[in-house]
């Protein structure tokens, strides 16, 4: 297939009602999706007190509640889920994004750049950033903060992502533009899936600024959700329709010249 139809869910999770949370955002995939993005702990909430706190509904993957509940919606509707939750393994709690198919496998990715006050609650990720197949699409994951390092997007796309696919629960302004830009310089698709909603669970009020989107390798928005709603927004691309080249003579991966770039 060349061809694959996306839909990026934008929710309003009640903190720690991780069922009902988990059963909205799923009622929000259109039928005809193949490959659903969901947001950044979508199901739990954010603001986690303490570590304790967050341990209570950190999760094995794939054989917590969460997985299980997406690799079951899946199943029964042929297509494949992205979403984030706090992931326990051993004695370590990654901020995790799960791309759960409807073949009952699971890849995961776990968040390298720690944002706030989650660097006191999680551990940061170990696993750099690997891509996935699903179908003859390739697929490469991050997670919210990750958006203000160029080196993540351009990670995954220097490893072969055509779409990549970012979990987020964003409080600053920036992102949502910052992602046609990392779209356009490297040429993919992005899907930036974001809640909206107000926490204040800590000393500090986290409001959640929504504008959900799928971007297209030329910086055009294919598909949004506003700052204040909550639902599905689906757009079909294609990758026929797309390559690296930004002039005939300019492809924005082969004309680097790393011999010239800092490596730190």
């Amino acid at each position: 297939m060349s061809k694959l139809i996306l839909s990026v869910v934008q929710n309003s999770p009640e903190f720690g009602q991780v069922q009902a949370n988990i059963e909205e955002a799923l009622s929000f995939i259109p039928a005809k999706t193949e490959l659903a993005v969901l947001p950044e702990l979508f199901a739990t909430g954010y603001q986690f007190v303490d570590r304790d706190e967050l341990a209570s509904f950190a999760e094995p993957v794939p054989d917590g509640p969460t997985c299980r509940a997406l690799l079951k919606f899946a199943a029964s509707n042929n297509c494949a889920i992205i979403a984030g939750l706090p992931e326990k393994s051993e004695d370590n709690i990654f901020n995790t994004s799960v791309l759960c198919k409807p073949d009952g496998s699971v890849e995961i990715y776990r968040k390298i750049h720690l944002f706030w006050a989650e660097k006191l609650i999680f551990d940061p990720g170990d696993l750099g950033f690997p891509v996935q197949k699903f179908g003859n699409f390739t697929i490469g994951m991050m997670i919210c903060f990750d958006w203000i390092f160029p080196e993540a997007t351009r990670s995954l796309a220097l490893a072969g992502a055509q779409v990549v696919c970012h979990p987020s629960n964003l409080i600053l302004p920036f992102c949502p533009a910052a992602m046609i830009t990392r779209s356009i310089e490297n040429r993919i698709y992005t899907v930036t899936a974001n809640r909206i909603g107000t926490e204040h669970r800590t000393d500090l009020s986290s409001t959640f600024i929504g504008c959900s989107q799928i971007v297209g390798p030329g910086g055009d928005i294919l598909a949004s959700l506003s700052d204040n709603e909550v639902g599905a927004a689906t757009a079909e691309i294609d990758l026929m329709t797309f390559d690296k080249m930004m002039t005939p003579q300019n492809d924005v991966l082969l004309d680097r010249r790393p011999e010239f770039y800092k490596l730190k």
